[in-house]
């Protein structure tokens, strides 16, 4: 790994705060010298606290990958270097450029 420091965004929710705290960990034991930096991105879904989830496909404005669409933004213009994110959460279809580089194993 060339780069000396890396940006992963994430969601703010505990469990994505978890699974970044994790991907940082094993990240910084197989490059010690790596610096990461976590950067919070409310998506969709975060910001549309007022509905339930069986509504988010009815409401306007609001794009079917609701909590990853703007992790892609972020992705897209270089804000960050990777992403953090659920698998439940990623649409079955990734948006073209898009791949899913790494899973992390299955919490005991």
């Amino acid at each position: 790994m060339s780069k000396t420091h890396l940006i992963l965004g994430t969601r703010g929710s505990e469990l994505a705060l978890a699974q970044t705290r994790t991907v940082t960990a094993g990240l910084q034991a197989g490059h010690p010298g790596l610096d990461i930096r976590r950067e919070i991105i409310q998506t969709s879904g975060d910001k549309r606290q007022d509905l339930r989830f069986s509504e988010f496909n009815q409401a306007a404005g609001v794009d079917k990958g609701i909590f990853i669409k703007e992790l892609e933004n972020a992705l897209q213009s270089g804000a960050v270097d990777a992403a953090v994110h659920s698998l439940k959460d990623v649409p079955s279809d990734l948006a073209p450029g898009f791949v899913i580089a790494a899973v992390l194993p299955r919490a005991p």
